[in-house]
């Protein structure tokens, strides 16, 4: 039996704020390797109705697993006001994240919040589609702009098997019709896939929304947090994805839409749409790599592969001011040196970090 790996306790996840290392330029805020802040995903939830073995595995989100209680969770209104601070450095694309985002009690009026007060951001939101049919309209009336939705395989066994809750995956293609039907376009797909279990299906993903205007973007399998039992092995590379889904569509390669964009982008010669592939395994981008992250909880995370977050909720209730707030912000990133994929080793990636339905995939 494989050993349980028991997450981070939530009093280890904080580090101290650090000094700041330089005047703050609004809008010009840089790391110690000149990469901005650009995206910031924010998780609104930790919990999630799925499974996945990849991320919430049930030996460890067992009934039993002890949730962040409502109190500890940051409000609408603390999530805007921090995102309008985020604003003010230069973010300009927000993605909504969990755990399962839609699970969070009234997610349509925090759009519509972050919509109203920051009408300039690129607002998104990433869902495994099990409540995306139902929130769809709902959703791109309060003003989201786009989703992107987990879909693992085609199989009905192989996807009830990944998410391990058994939800068909019929269920989530319908959400994604939905999604489209209700100007969350265009859609992207997300395939995590690993070796052995689901990569079979890389050509048959392909296949399914060519030519639908949605977009697929496959991904590796990733050593985040502490309790999936990755392994080298199970890595399918992207450029292993690439050739074989070039073999039965010939493809060729497409700039990036901006600086720092994960995705490798590829389009079919035909003009039958595009795929992306997001290499964080055999083709680091953390040269590039221009995103934050807000855990549920209100620390701020530098890096998906995070030991520990910086506490910003303790400001928000502590009367800390916008001024204030937005200093030890720029303090973090200013001092940001992550490059996690690039140095990543077998003993590295054995170590304790985040997990991932904590602060966003």
């Amino acid at each position: 039996m494989s050993k349980v790996v028991i997450p981070i306790a939530r009093s280890e996840r904080h580090a101290p704020l650090p000094p700041l290392a330089s005047p703050v330029v609004p809008g010009r805020l840089a790391d110690t390797f000149a990469r901005p802040l650009h995206d910031l995903r924010i998780s609104v939830t930790d919990r999630c109705n799925f499974r996945c073995v990849y991320c919430m595995p049930k030996e460890v989100f067992d009934a039993d697993y002890a949730f962040l209680p409502q109190g500890e969770l940051l409000s609408f209104e603390e999530i805007v006001r921090l995102a309008r601070i985020f604003r003010g450095h230069g973010m300009a694309k927000i993605r909504l994240t969990g755990g399962e985002p839609l699970l969070r009690h009234g997610i349509e009026k925090l759009v519509a919040m972050l919509a109203a007060a920051i009408p300039d951001v690129d607002l998104t939101l990433t869902t495994n589609g099990s409540a995306l049919k139902a929130k769809a309209k709902a959703l791109r009336d309060a003003g989201l702009k786009r989703v992107t939705v987990s879909l693992d395989s085609l199989d009905e066994a192989t996807f009830r098997k990944m998410n391990d809750v058994d939800f068909p995956a019929a269920r989530v293609l319908e959400a994604i019709d939905a999604a489209a039907a209700a100007g969350l376009g265009p859609v992207k797909v997300n395939m995590v896939v690993k070796r052995g279990v689901n990569d079979a299906e890389i050509v048959d993903m392909a296949r399914r929304f060519r030519g639908t205007g949605h977009i697929v973007r496959f991904i590796e399998f990733m050593d985040v947090g502490s309790t999936n039992h990755w392994r080298m092995d199970d890595v399918i590379a992207s450029a292993e994805v690439i050739r074989r889904i070039h073999a039965a569509f010939p493809l060729e390669p497409v700039d990036p839409n901006y600086g720092g964009e994960v995705a490798e982008r590829w389009r079919y010669k035909d003009g039958q749409g595009e795929v992306g592939v997001i290499s964080s395994v055999t083709e680091a981008f953390c040269s590039t790599c221009t995103r934050a992250r807000l855990s549920t909880d209100g620390a701020l995370y530098t890096c998906l592969f995070a030991q520990k977050g910086f506490d910003l909720k303790t400001l928000l209730r502590g009367g800390a001011s916008d001024s204030a707030i937005s200093e030890a912000i720029a303090a973090v990133w200013q001092r940001r040196e992550d490059r996690y994929s690039q140095i990543r080793t077998e003993e590295t990636a054995k170590a304790r970090k985040v997990e991932m339905s904590y602060i966003g995939g």
